[in-house]
Formats: C-alpha cells, structure tokens, sequence
C-alpha cells in the first residue's frame, strides 16, 4: 500500500485542513517512536499517531492509532499540545495541511509488531531521540513535553 493508497481523506493538496492525533507515550523513562513509511516525513522517527476518523473521539484515535502501528494499547493520560502543520511545494502552494492534537500516554498492554504504515519502532530515551533524524511535528510534541529544545 502506497501513501496514496491510504484510506480517508486525500492527505496531497487537501480541500480542508485535516485533523491528526499523535501519542508520546512512555515506559520506564522511554518514548515509544516508530519510522515513518510514507510521506510526509517518510523514513523519518515520529511518534504514532494518524487521522481522527467521523464520529471518533481525539483521545479515542490517538489510542486506536498507537494501537494500529504499533500493536501496543495505551491509556490516554492528558493533552501535550494543538498546533498546525502547514507544508508548501516548490510553487507555494498547500501540500500538506493539518491541525495535530498530541497526547501524553502509557502502555497498558499489546504486543509489539510494525504495520504497513510503519518501518520500524523504538524505545528511546529522551536524550537519544534528540539525536534522531525526527520529523518536525515529533520535534514539537516532545519538546513541548520535556520543556527543552531539540537542535
């Protein structure tokens, strides 16, 4: 399955911002993150997350899409952040508009395995995953969790 492939709402060139949750979730002082495999942010860590479904609950997607990429079921605990990711092309125009709502959880049970969405998952620790190529949405959820910048 290529991105484009991907159900839901067309993600290149939306008609309408899309609404995304993402989960930092933490075990034993590591944040769980996964390799993107599709744009954007492809071959990229990040932390799980995708789009809110019709009818679903923020809290609810955000746990349904950690479970989905990463097989591992977490509680939502509280909101981290809400900001917007607004990438241009070359010729200026909206390739990628999302309003992302980032939760902080943990696990509470699952067993780990990689979907078609992701290539890999990790369990690192702050520190090492300042040292990671991260995608910029990654970046902001745990900078905003840690209160510390990210060079």
């Amino acid at each position: 399955m290529t991105g484009d492939e991907m159900k839901g709402p067309k993600r290149e060139y939306p008609e309408i911002p899309l609404v995304g949750v993402g989960t930092v979730t933490i075990k034993n002082g590591k944040i769980l993150l996964v390799r993107r495999a599709f744009d954007p942010g492809a071959g990229k860590w990040s932390i799980p997350g995708g789009l809110v479904e019709v009818g679903e609950k923020l809290s609810e997607a955000a746990a349904r899409e950690t479970e989905e990429e990463t097989g591992i079921q977490v509680e939502i605990l509280e909101l981290i952040n809400v900001f917007d990711m607004i990438d241009l092309d070359d010729a200026k125009r909206v390739k990628y508009h999302y309003v992302l709502v980032d939760f902080l959880s943990k696990p509470i049970g699952g067993k780990e395995r990689v979907c078609d969405e992701v290539t890999d998952i990790k369990w690192v620790t702050f520190d090492e995953a300042k040292t990671m190529d991260l995608t910029k949405t990654a970046r902001k959820a745990l900078e905003e969790l840690f209160g510390s910048s990210i060079a």
